[in-house]
């Protein structure tokens, strides 16, 4: 904090922002195509990983659990789908793959 409460770094700020240097927090756009859905990931997806499959349905809103629950929406489930999977047909979640996925995520439902 010593270094933006000093003289010269203050001149400094200022004469930056002078200079058309923008200075407010720019945060990560959020979607809100998945807002409200929660995710189970299982099995190995065709082309993407886990992770990244994750990192779409959290910039479109939704939410990444690691278990099935009657509150689960949708299981993306991969390749070698094992216990997650089974649970969710028990449960009645709807199940998807990667194609319907990224149809979702590209309004082609």
């Amino acid at each position: 904090m010593e270094f933006f409460a000093s003289p010269e770094t203050r001149a400094l700020c200022e004469r930056l922002s002078e200079l058309g240097v923008k200075t407010d927090a720019v945060g990560e756009e959020r979607g809100s195509l998945f807002e409200g859905l929660t995710f189970v990931l299982t099995g190995t997806l065709p082309t993407m990983t886990r992770d990244e499959a994750s990192a779409i349905v959290k910039a479109n809103g939704g939410k990444v659990s690691g278990s099935v629950s009657k509150k689960t929406s949708y299981v993306l489930a991969g390749e070698e789908a094992g216990s997650k999977l089974t649970k969710a047909q028990a449960l009645g979640v709807k199940i998807i793959d990667e194609e319907q996925f990224m149809n979702m995520v590209n309004g082609k439902q």
